[in-house]
């Protein structure tokens, strides 16, 4: 068996994949944890609802955030032997644009908390489904392994720099500076994404 070294294999990775990375590194310097959802319902709905019923439907609107991301997921699956992938995916990066969006804009209510959470359950549903759909598509089977090596740093990355930014951002000057940041990346990640173009 021949021998490639590591650099080498990274190097030969093709041209649209590494613009997809790049994309979703984008996209993931935003993609918070969204627990922060759990905290930022019940701090805003507290006043409303009291501390203690305000913590339980905080709880009570992630289990429907997760709803909404398994039945999604499915759905994202299916739409991608039908349809675009880079299309779809540049739309769940948009969606997550308009959810950041919202929590910024909407007025503090329990339905706009709804929406904010199956907003965040949709697109998280179609980003995990595709972003792996599409790195499949765009590299030769051969080097699967190291696309999806590769893929999985960029999100891990983007998981820890996301996490760090927005806690500090959130803590420095509230939900609105932080939630700016992440509309602005998701929708960077969602327009360069959407101009991937397959190899071959």
């Amino acid at each position: 068996m021949k021998y490639v070294s590591f650099g080498r294999s990274l190097r030969e990775l093709p041209g649209p994949f590494r613009r997809f990375l790049v994309a979703v590194g984008l996209f993931g310097l935003g993609d918070f944890a969204h627990s922060m959802l759990i905290l930022l319902a019940a701090q805003k709905l507290t006043p409303v609802l009291g501390a203690t019923r305000a913590a339980s439907l905080a709880v009570g609107l992630y289990v429907l955030h997760n709803v909404f991301y398994a039945v999604f997921a499915f759905v994202a699956g299916w739409l991608a032997d039908r349809f675009d992938k880079r299309r779809l995916l540049a739309g769940g990066y948009f969606l997550a644009a308009v959810m950041a969006a919202a929590v910024i804009c909407l007025p503090v209510s329990v339905w706009a908390f709804a929406l904010i959470f199956a907003l965040g359950g949709i697109y998280v549903g179609i980003e995990e489904t595709l972003e792996d759909s599409l790195c499949a598509e765009l590299v030769d089977p051969a080097q699967h392994g190291m696309a999806f090596g590769t893929l999985a740093t960029v999100n891990g990355v983007g998981d820890f720099v996301s996490s760090v930014v927005v806690g500090l951002l959130w803590a420095a000057a509230g939900p609105g500076l932080a939630m700016g940041y992440c509309a602005v990346l998701f929708a960077a990640g969602g327009c360069m994404v959407g101009t991937v173009r397959r190899t071959g």
